[in-house]
């Protein structure tokens, strides 16, 4: 086998899925297929760097043309655990395995959650659906200042989230809010695996949201690859949303992202940096503003935008870097609804070391195989879940 590598540069392509999982009809998803659709609906996407490391050759996709020598190794992974939430497929990621599935509330919360928050809080519970945002508070912003009333929504993943304005609810009295609320739903039958704290100001018709923002997650069910890295005084460098995640577990720098170009430039910046061990990018756009949405257009042009920016990060890697680049579950923007969807995910590996180009992976049975590799290449103990394919890498 060869050397180890120094750094290993993990990609997460939020929703990014490449086609439908064998159990996928359990989690109620028939003929979803996020890569192969956006393509079908675009006429083709332009991703020619995908393409050389080789995303056709895991399956066809349109526009993409199949590398006669990809240059990465190349597969897809299936999700062993019970889920198909960003949370469960990072997790496993790092070497876990979610049996019991955080909850979702596509039709709200149940009566019973809402009127222990009404009476704890003082305060009615207005909203309390799917929403996006920016759009409920200002469907209900006007509502809220006048009544004092709480805006409660949630979104196609296991999270429950408070809006309120600074002047009407201080921060203080809404952070409480939050940790009662955090309190009562860690267990059955919420099992909801985050809570956000929403502020916003100012008046109708132009209310934003600010920095203040706060969330309430859950720490891993147990040690991650991550624990790992930083307990053996590596670096590991969560970019985008990838602390948050995982509740800061394991992270020894967190860098925020505002867009997946943001979070692109930051991954070309930590390229930059002398660093020993691992660094995590989430690129939510894929997820939050185009899969949710059901805009397969966006998509398809997002994720052009994202390959056009693949060069960059190619010329700053050396024979030490490893990149790593995957999903952590599907959201087919052609498919009812606006949940995620249950698919295989890509797994492409790539180094400037491998010069005679890469190989066929076997389909791998969890997407613990990357954390497990990710420990294996370091040296750390290595998950209870997921077995290594860095002998593979040749």
């Amino acid at each position: 086998m060869m050397s180890k590598f120094k750094r290993i540069h993990l990609v997460v392509m939020d929703s990014v899925g490449i086609g439908e999982a064998p159990d996928a009809a359990q989690f109620d998803d028939y003929d979803v297929d996020t890569l192969g659709h956006i393509a079908r609906e675009r006429g083709g996407l332009k991703m020619p760097n995908m393409g050389k490391l080789g995303l056709s050759n895991i399956r066809s996709i349109e526009g993409v043309a199949a590398a006669d020598k990809p240059l990465a190794y190349y597969t897809k992974m299936q999700e062993a655990s019970n889920g198909k939430d960003t949370m469960t497929g990072h997790w496993e990621i790092m070497g876990l395995n979610i049996a019991v599935p955080f909850r979702v509330f596509p039709d709200g919360f149940p009566d019973e959650l809402i009127q222990r928050i009404e009476e704890h809080t003082g305060r009615k519970v207005i909203g309390n659906k799917p929403a996006s945002g920016t759009e409920i508070i200002d469907e209900l912003g006007e509502e809220h200042v006048k009544t004092g009333a709480l805006i409660i929504y949630t979104s196609a993943d296991s999270v429950l989230q408070i809006a309120a304005h600074e002047e009407v609810v201080p921060l203080k009295e809404l952070y409480e809010i939050c940790e009662f609320c955090r309190k009562i739903t860690l267990e059955d039958p919420y099992m909801l695996g985050r809570i956000i704290a929403r502020p916003f100001v100012g008046e109708a018709g132009n209310f934003s949201r600010t920095s203040n923002r706060h969330d309430y997650a859950l720490k891993p069910f147990g040690r991650t690859t991550m624990n790992e890295l930083k307990d053996a005084g590596l670096d590991v460098i969560a970019l985008g949303k990838i602390s948050d995640i995982y509740d800061g577990e394991g992270v020894t720098k967190a860098v925020r992202t505002v867009s997946n170009m943001d979070g692109m430039d930051k991954l070309v910046a930590t390229l930059d940096e002398n660093f020993t061990g691992l660094s995590f990018l989430n690129l939510v756009d894929f997820d939050a503003v185009y899969g949710h949405r059901r805009d397969p257009q966006g998509y398809g042009q997002a994720l052009d935008d994202y390959d056009a920016r693949l060069p960059e990060v190619f010329a700053k890697m050396t024979d030490d870097d490893l990149l790593i680049i995957t999903a952590d579950h599907g959201n087919d923007p052609t498919y009812r609804g606006t949940d995620h969807t249950r698919e295989y995910v890509p797994l492409l590996a790539y180094s400037p070391r491998f010069t005679a180009g890469g190989k066929e992976l076997a389909v791998r049975k969890t997407f613990a195989d990357i954390g497990a590799t990710v420990a294996d290449n370091f040296g750390v103990k290595l998950p209870e879940h997921g077995t290594s394919f860095l002998a593979e890498l040749q």
